[in-house]
C-alpha cells in the first residue's frame, strides 16, 4: 500500500487532516518534533510515528526513505521547506504542503529541474492556499487565453490557527507583493484596495502577498497578478497605519514576544465553525483591449477546504497521479479539480 507521511500532524491543520485521512483509510505515518505528543496522537489513531527534527538531514531523509508522499503541515514553512524538499528528492519521494508563504512557493519552484531528474513532484499550496484562487485563475485563462491582467480575492477567513497567525506574522514587517510585467513587486501594506462583489454585494478588499502571484502566474502565464482580501475599511486603515512601525516586527526578540503571545491567545476556528462557515472566492482576467471575463467560487470554511483539497491531492499522487517537477494545483490537475471537493460551487458572473 502506498504510504503518506504527514509531517506536522499534530498542528491544528495537520491534526484535522490525519483524523480525516485515517477515516478515510490511508493509514498515514505521524511525524513531527515532539515525540511525547507523536506517540499520544499516534495511540490514538493507531497510526506508526516518526519524531525527527527538520534540522537533522540524515533523519528527515531516514524517514522519508521508502514514503511515496510527505505532506508538510508545520508552518512557518519558511522554516521547514528546505530540508523536507532536499530529503523527498534524495529519497523519491513527492512533496506536498500546505503554504501560504510567498518566499517558500518561489524557492520550492526552483527545484523544478532536481525534481524531474528525481522523477518526483514537488507541490506546495495544496489547501485553501491556493487550491480554490489557483483552480479559479486558470477557469478563467481558459475563458480568456489573451489575458495579460489577473485580479483574485477570497473572504471567509474568520477564525485562524496559531500556525497561520505565525505566518502572518512572518511577513508583517515585509507589506506586500504584487507581480507586474512578470516581475514579483514589493508594494506597502493595503497597497491597492477595491469594492468586490462575492455574490451578496459589494465588499471593501485590500491587496495581500498570496501565493497565487507566484502560483497564478506558473499556472496561466498571466503577467500581472494582484490578490485581495476582503476585510472592513477600518482595518484597511489599521493596515495603512502600520506601515512606520512594520519593520519593528522583523526584530528578533519582538517576533519571539509576539509569537508567544499566540501560542498562549490563538486556538483555530472550532468544529461548529469550521462546519457551518463558508469560504467565497472571486476572479477577474482583463485584456489590453478592454475584454473581461469574471468567475467565483462559494466554498466551505477555510480549513474544512484546506482538508478536503490536501487529501485530495495527496490522494491522486498516492495512486500515481504526480506529474514530476515543480506543480501548481491548477497546472497538475486542472480548473476543475476544485470542482472534486464536496460543497464547492462555480459561477461565471461575467
Amino acid at each position: 500500500m502506498a504510504e503518506l507521511l504527514v509531517y506536522g500532524s499534530y498542528g491544528y491543520t495537520g491534526e484535522l487532516i490525519v483524523e480525516e485521512a485515517t477515516a478515510r483509510g490511508l493509514d498515514p505515518i505521524l511525524a513531527g518534533r515532539n515525540e511525547h505528543t507523536l506517540s499520544e496522537q499516534a495511540a490514538e489513531l493507531n497510526c506508526e510515528m516518526a519524531a525527527f527534527e527538520v534540522d537533522d538531514y540524515a533523519a528527515v531523509t531516514h524517514a522519508l526513505d521508502g514514503v511515496d508522499a510527505v505532506l508538510n503541515c508545520a508552518g512557518p514553512f519558511v522554516e521547514t521547506y528546505e530540508p523536507m524538499v532536499e530529503a523527498a528528492i534524495e529519497s523519491g519521494t513527492h512533496y506536498l504542503d500546505i503554504t501560504g508563504e510567498i518566499d517558500v512557493f518561489r524557492a520550492v519552484a526552483d527545484y523544478d529541474d532536481r525534481a524531474v531528474e528525481a522523477d518526483v513532484m514537488c507541490m506546495s499550496g495544496v489547501g485553501f492556499d491556493v487550491v480554490p484562487t489557483d483552480c479559479l485563475a486558470a477557469h478563467l485563462h481558459e475563458r480568456r487565453p489573451e489575458a495579460t491582467h489577473l485580479a483574485l480575492a477570497f473572504k471567509g477567513l474568520a477564525d485562524i490557527s496559531p500556525g497561520t497567525m505565525k505566518t502572518m506574522l512572518n511577513y508583517a514587517g515585509d507589506g506586500g507583493y504584487v507581480r507586474r510585467d512578470g516581475l514579483v513587486e514589493s508594494v506597502p501594506a493595503a497597497y491597492r484596495t477595491r469594492r468586490i462583489d462575492f455574490g451578496s454585494g459589494e465588499r471593501s478588499a485590500v491587496t495581500i502577498p498570496w501565493g497565487d502571484v507566484v502560483t497564478g502566474y506558473h499556472t496561466t502565464g498571466i503577467h500581472n497578478i494582484e490578490v485581495y482580501i476582503a476585510v472592513p475599511e477600518p482595518a484597511i486603515w489599521a493596515m495603512r497605519g502600520t506601515r512606520p512601525v512594520a519593520p519593528l516586527l522583523d526584530i528578533e526578540p519582538v517576533k519571539t514576544t509576539l509569537e508567544s503571545v499566540i501560542d498562549t491567545a490563538v486556538t483555530g476556528p472550532g468544529a461548529r465553525t469550521r462546519e457551518r462557515g463558508r469560504g467565497a472566492v472571486w476572479g477577474e482576467v482583463s485584456d489590453e483591449d478592454g475584454g473581461r471575463a469574471v468567475s467565483r467560487l462559494e466554498t466551505p470554511e477555510t480549513y474544512e477546504l484546506t482538508v478536503e483539497s490536501a487529501l485530495e491531492i495527496a490522494e491522486r499522487v498516492l495512486d500515481g497521479d504526480a506529474p514530476v517537477g515543480y506543480q501548481t494545483p491548477a497546472g497538475a490537475y486542472g480548473p476543475d479539480l476544485v470542482l472534486d471537493l464536496p460543497g464547492v460551487e462555480r459561477e461565471d458572473v461575467r
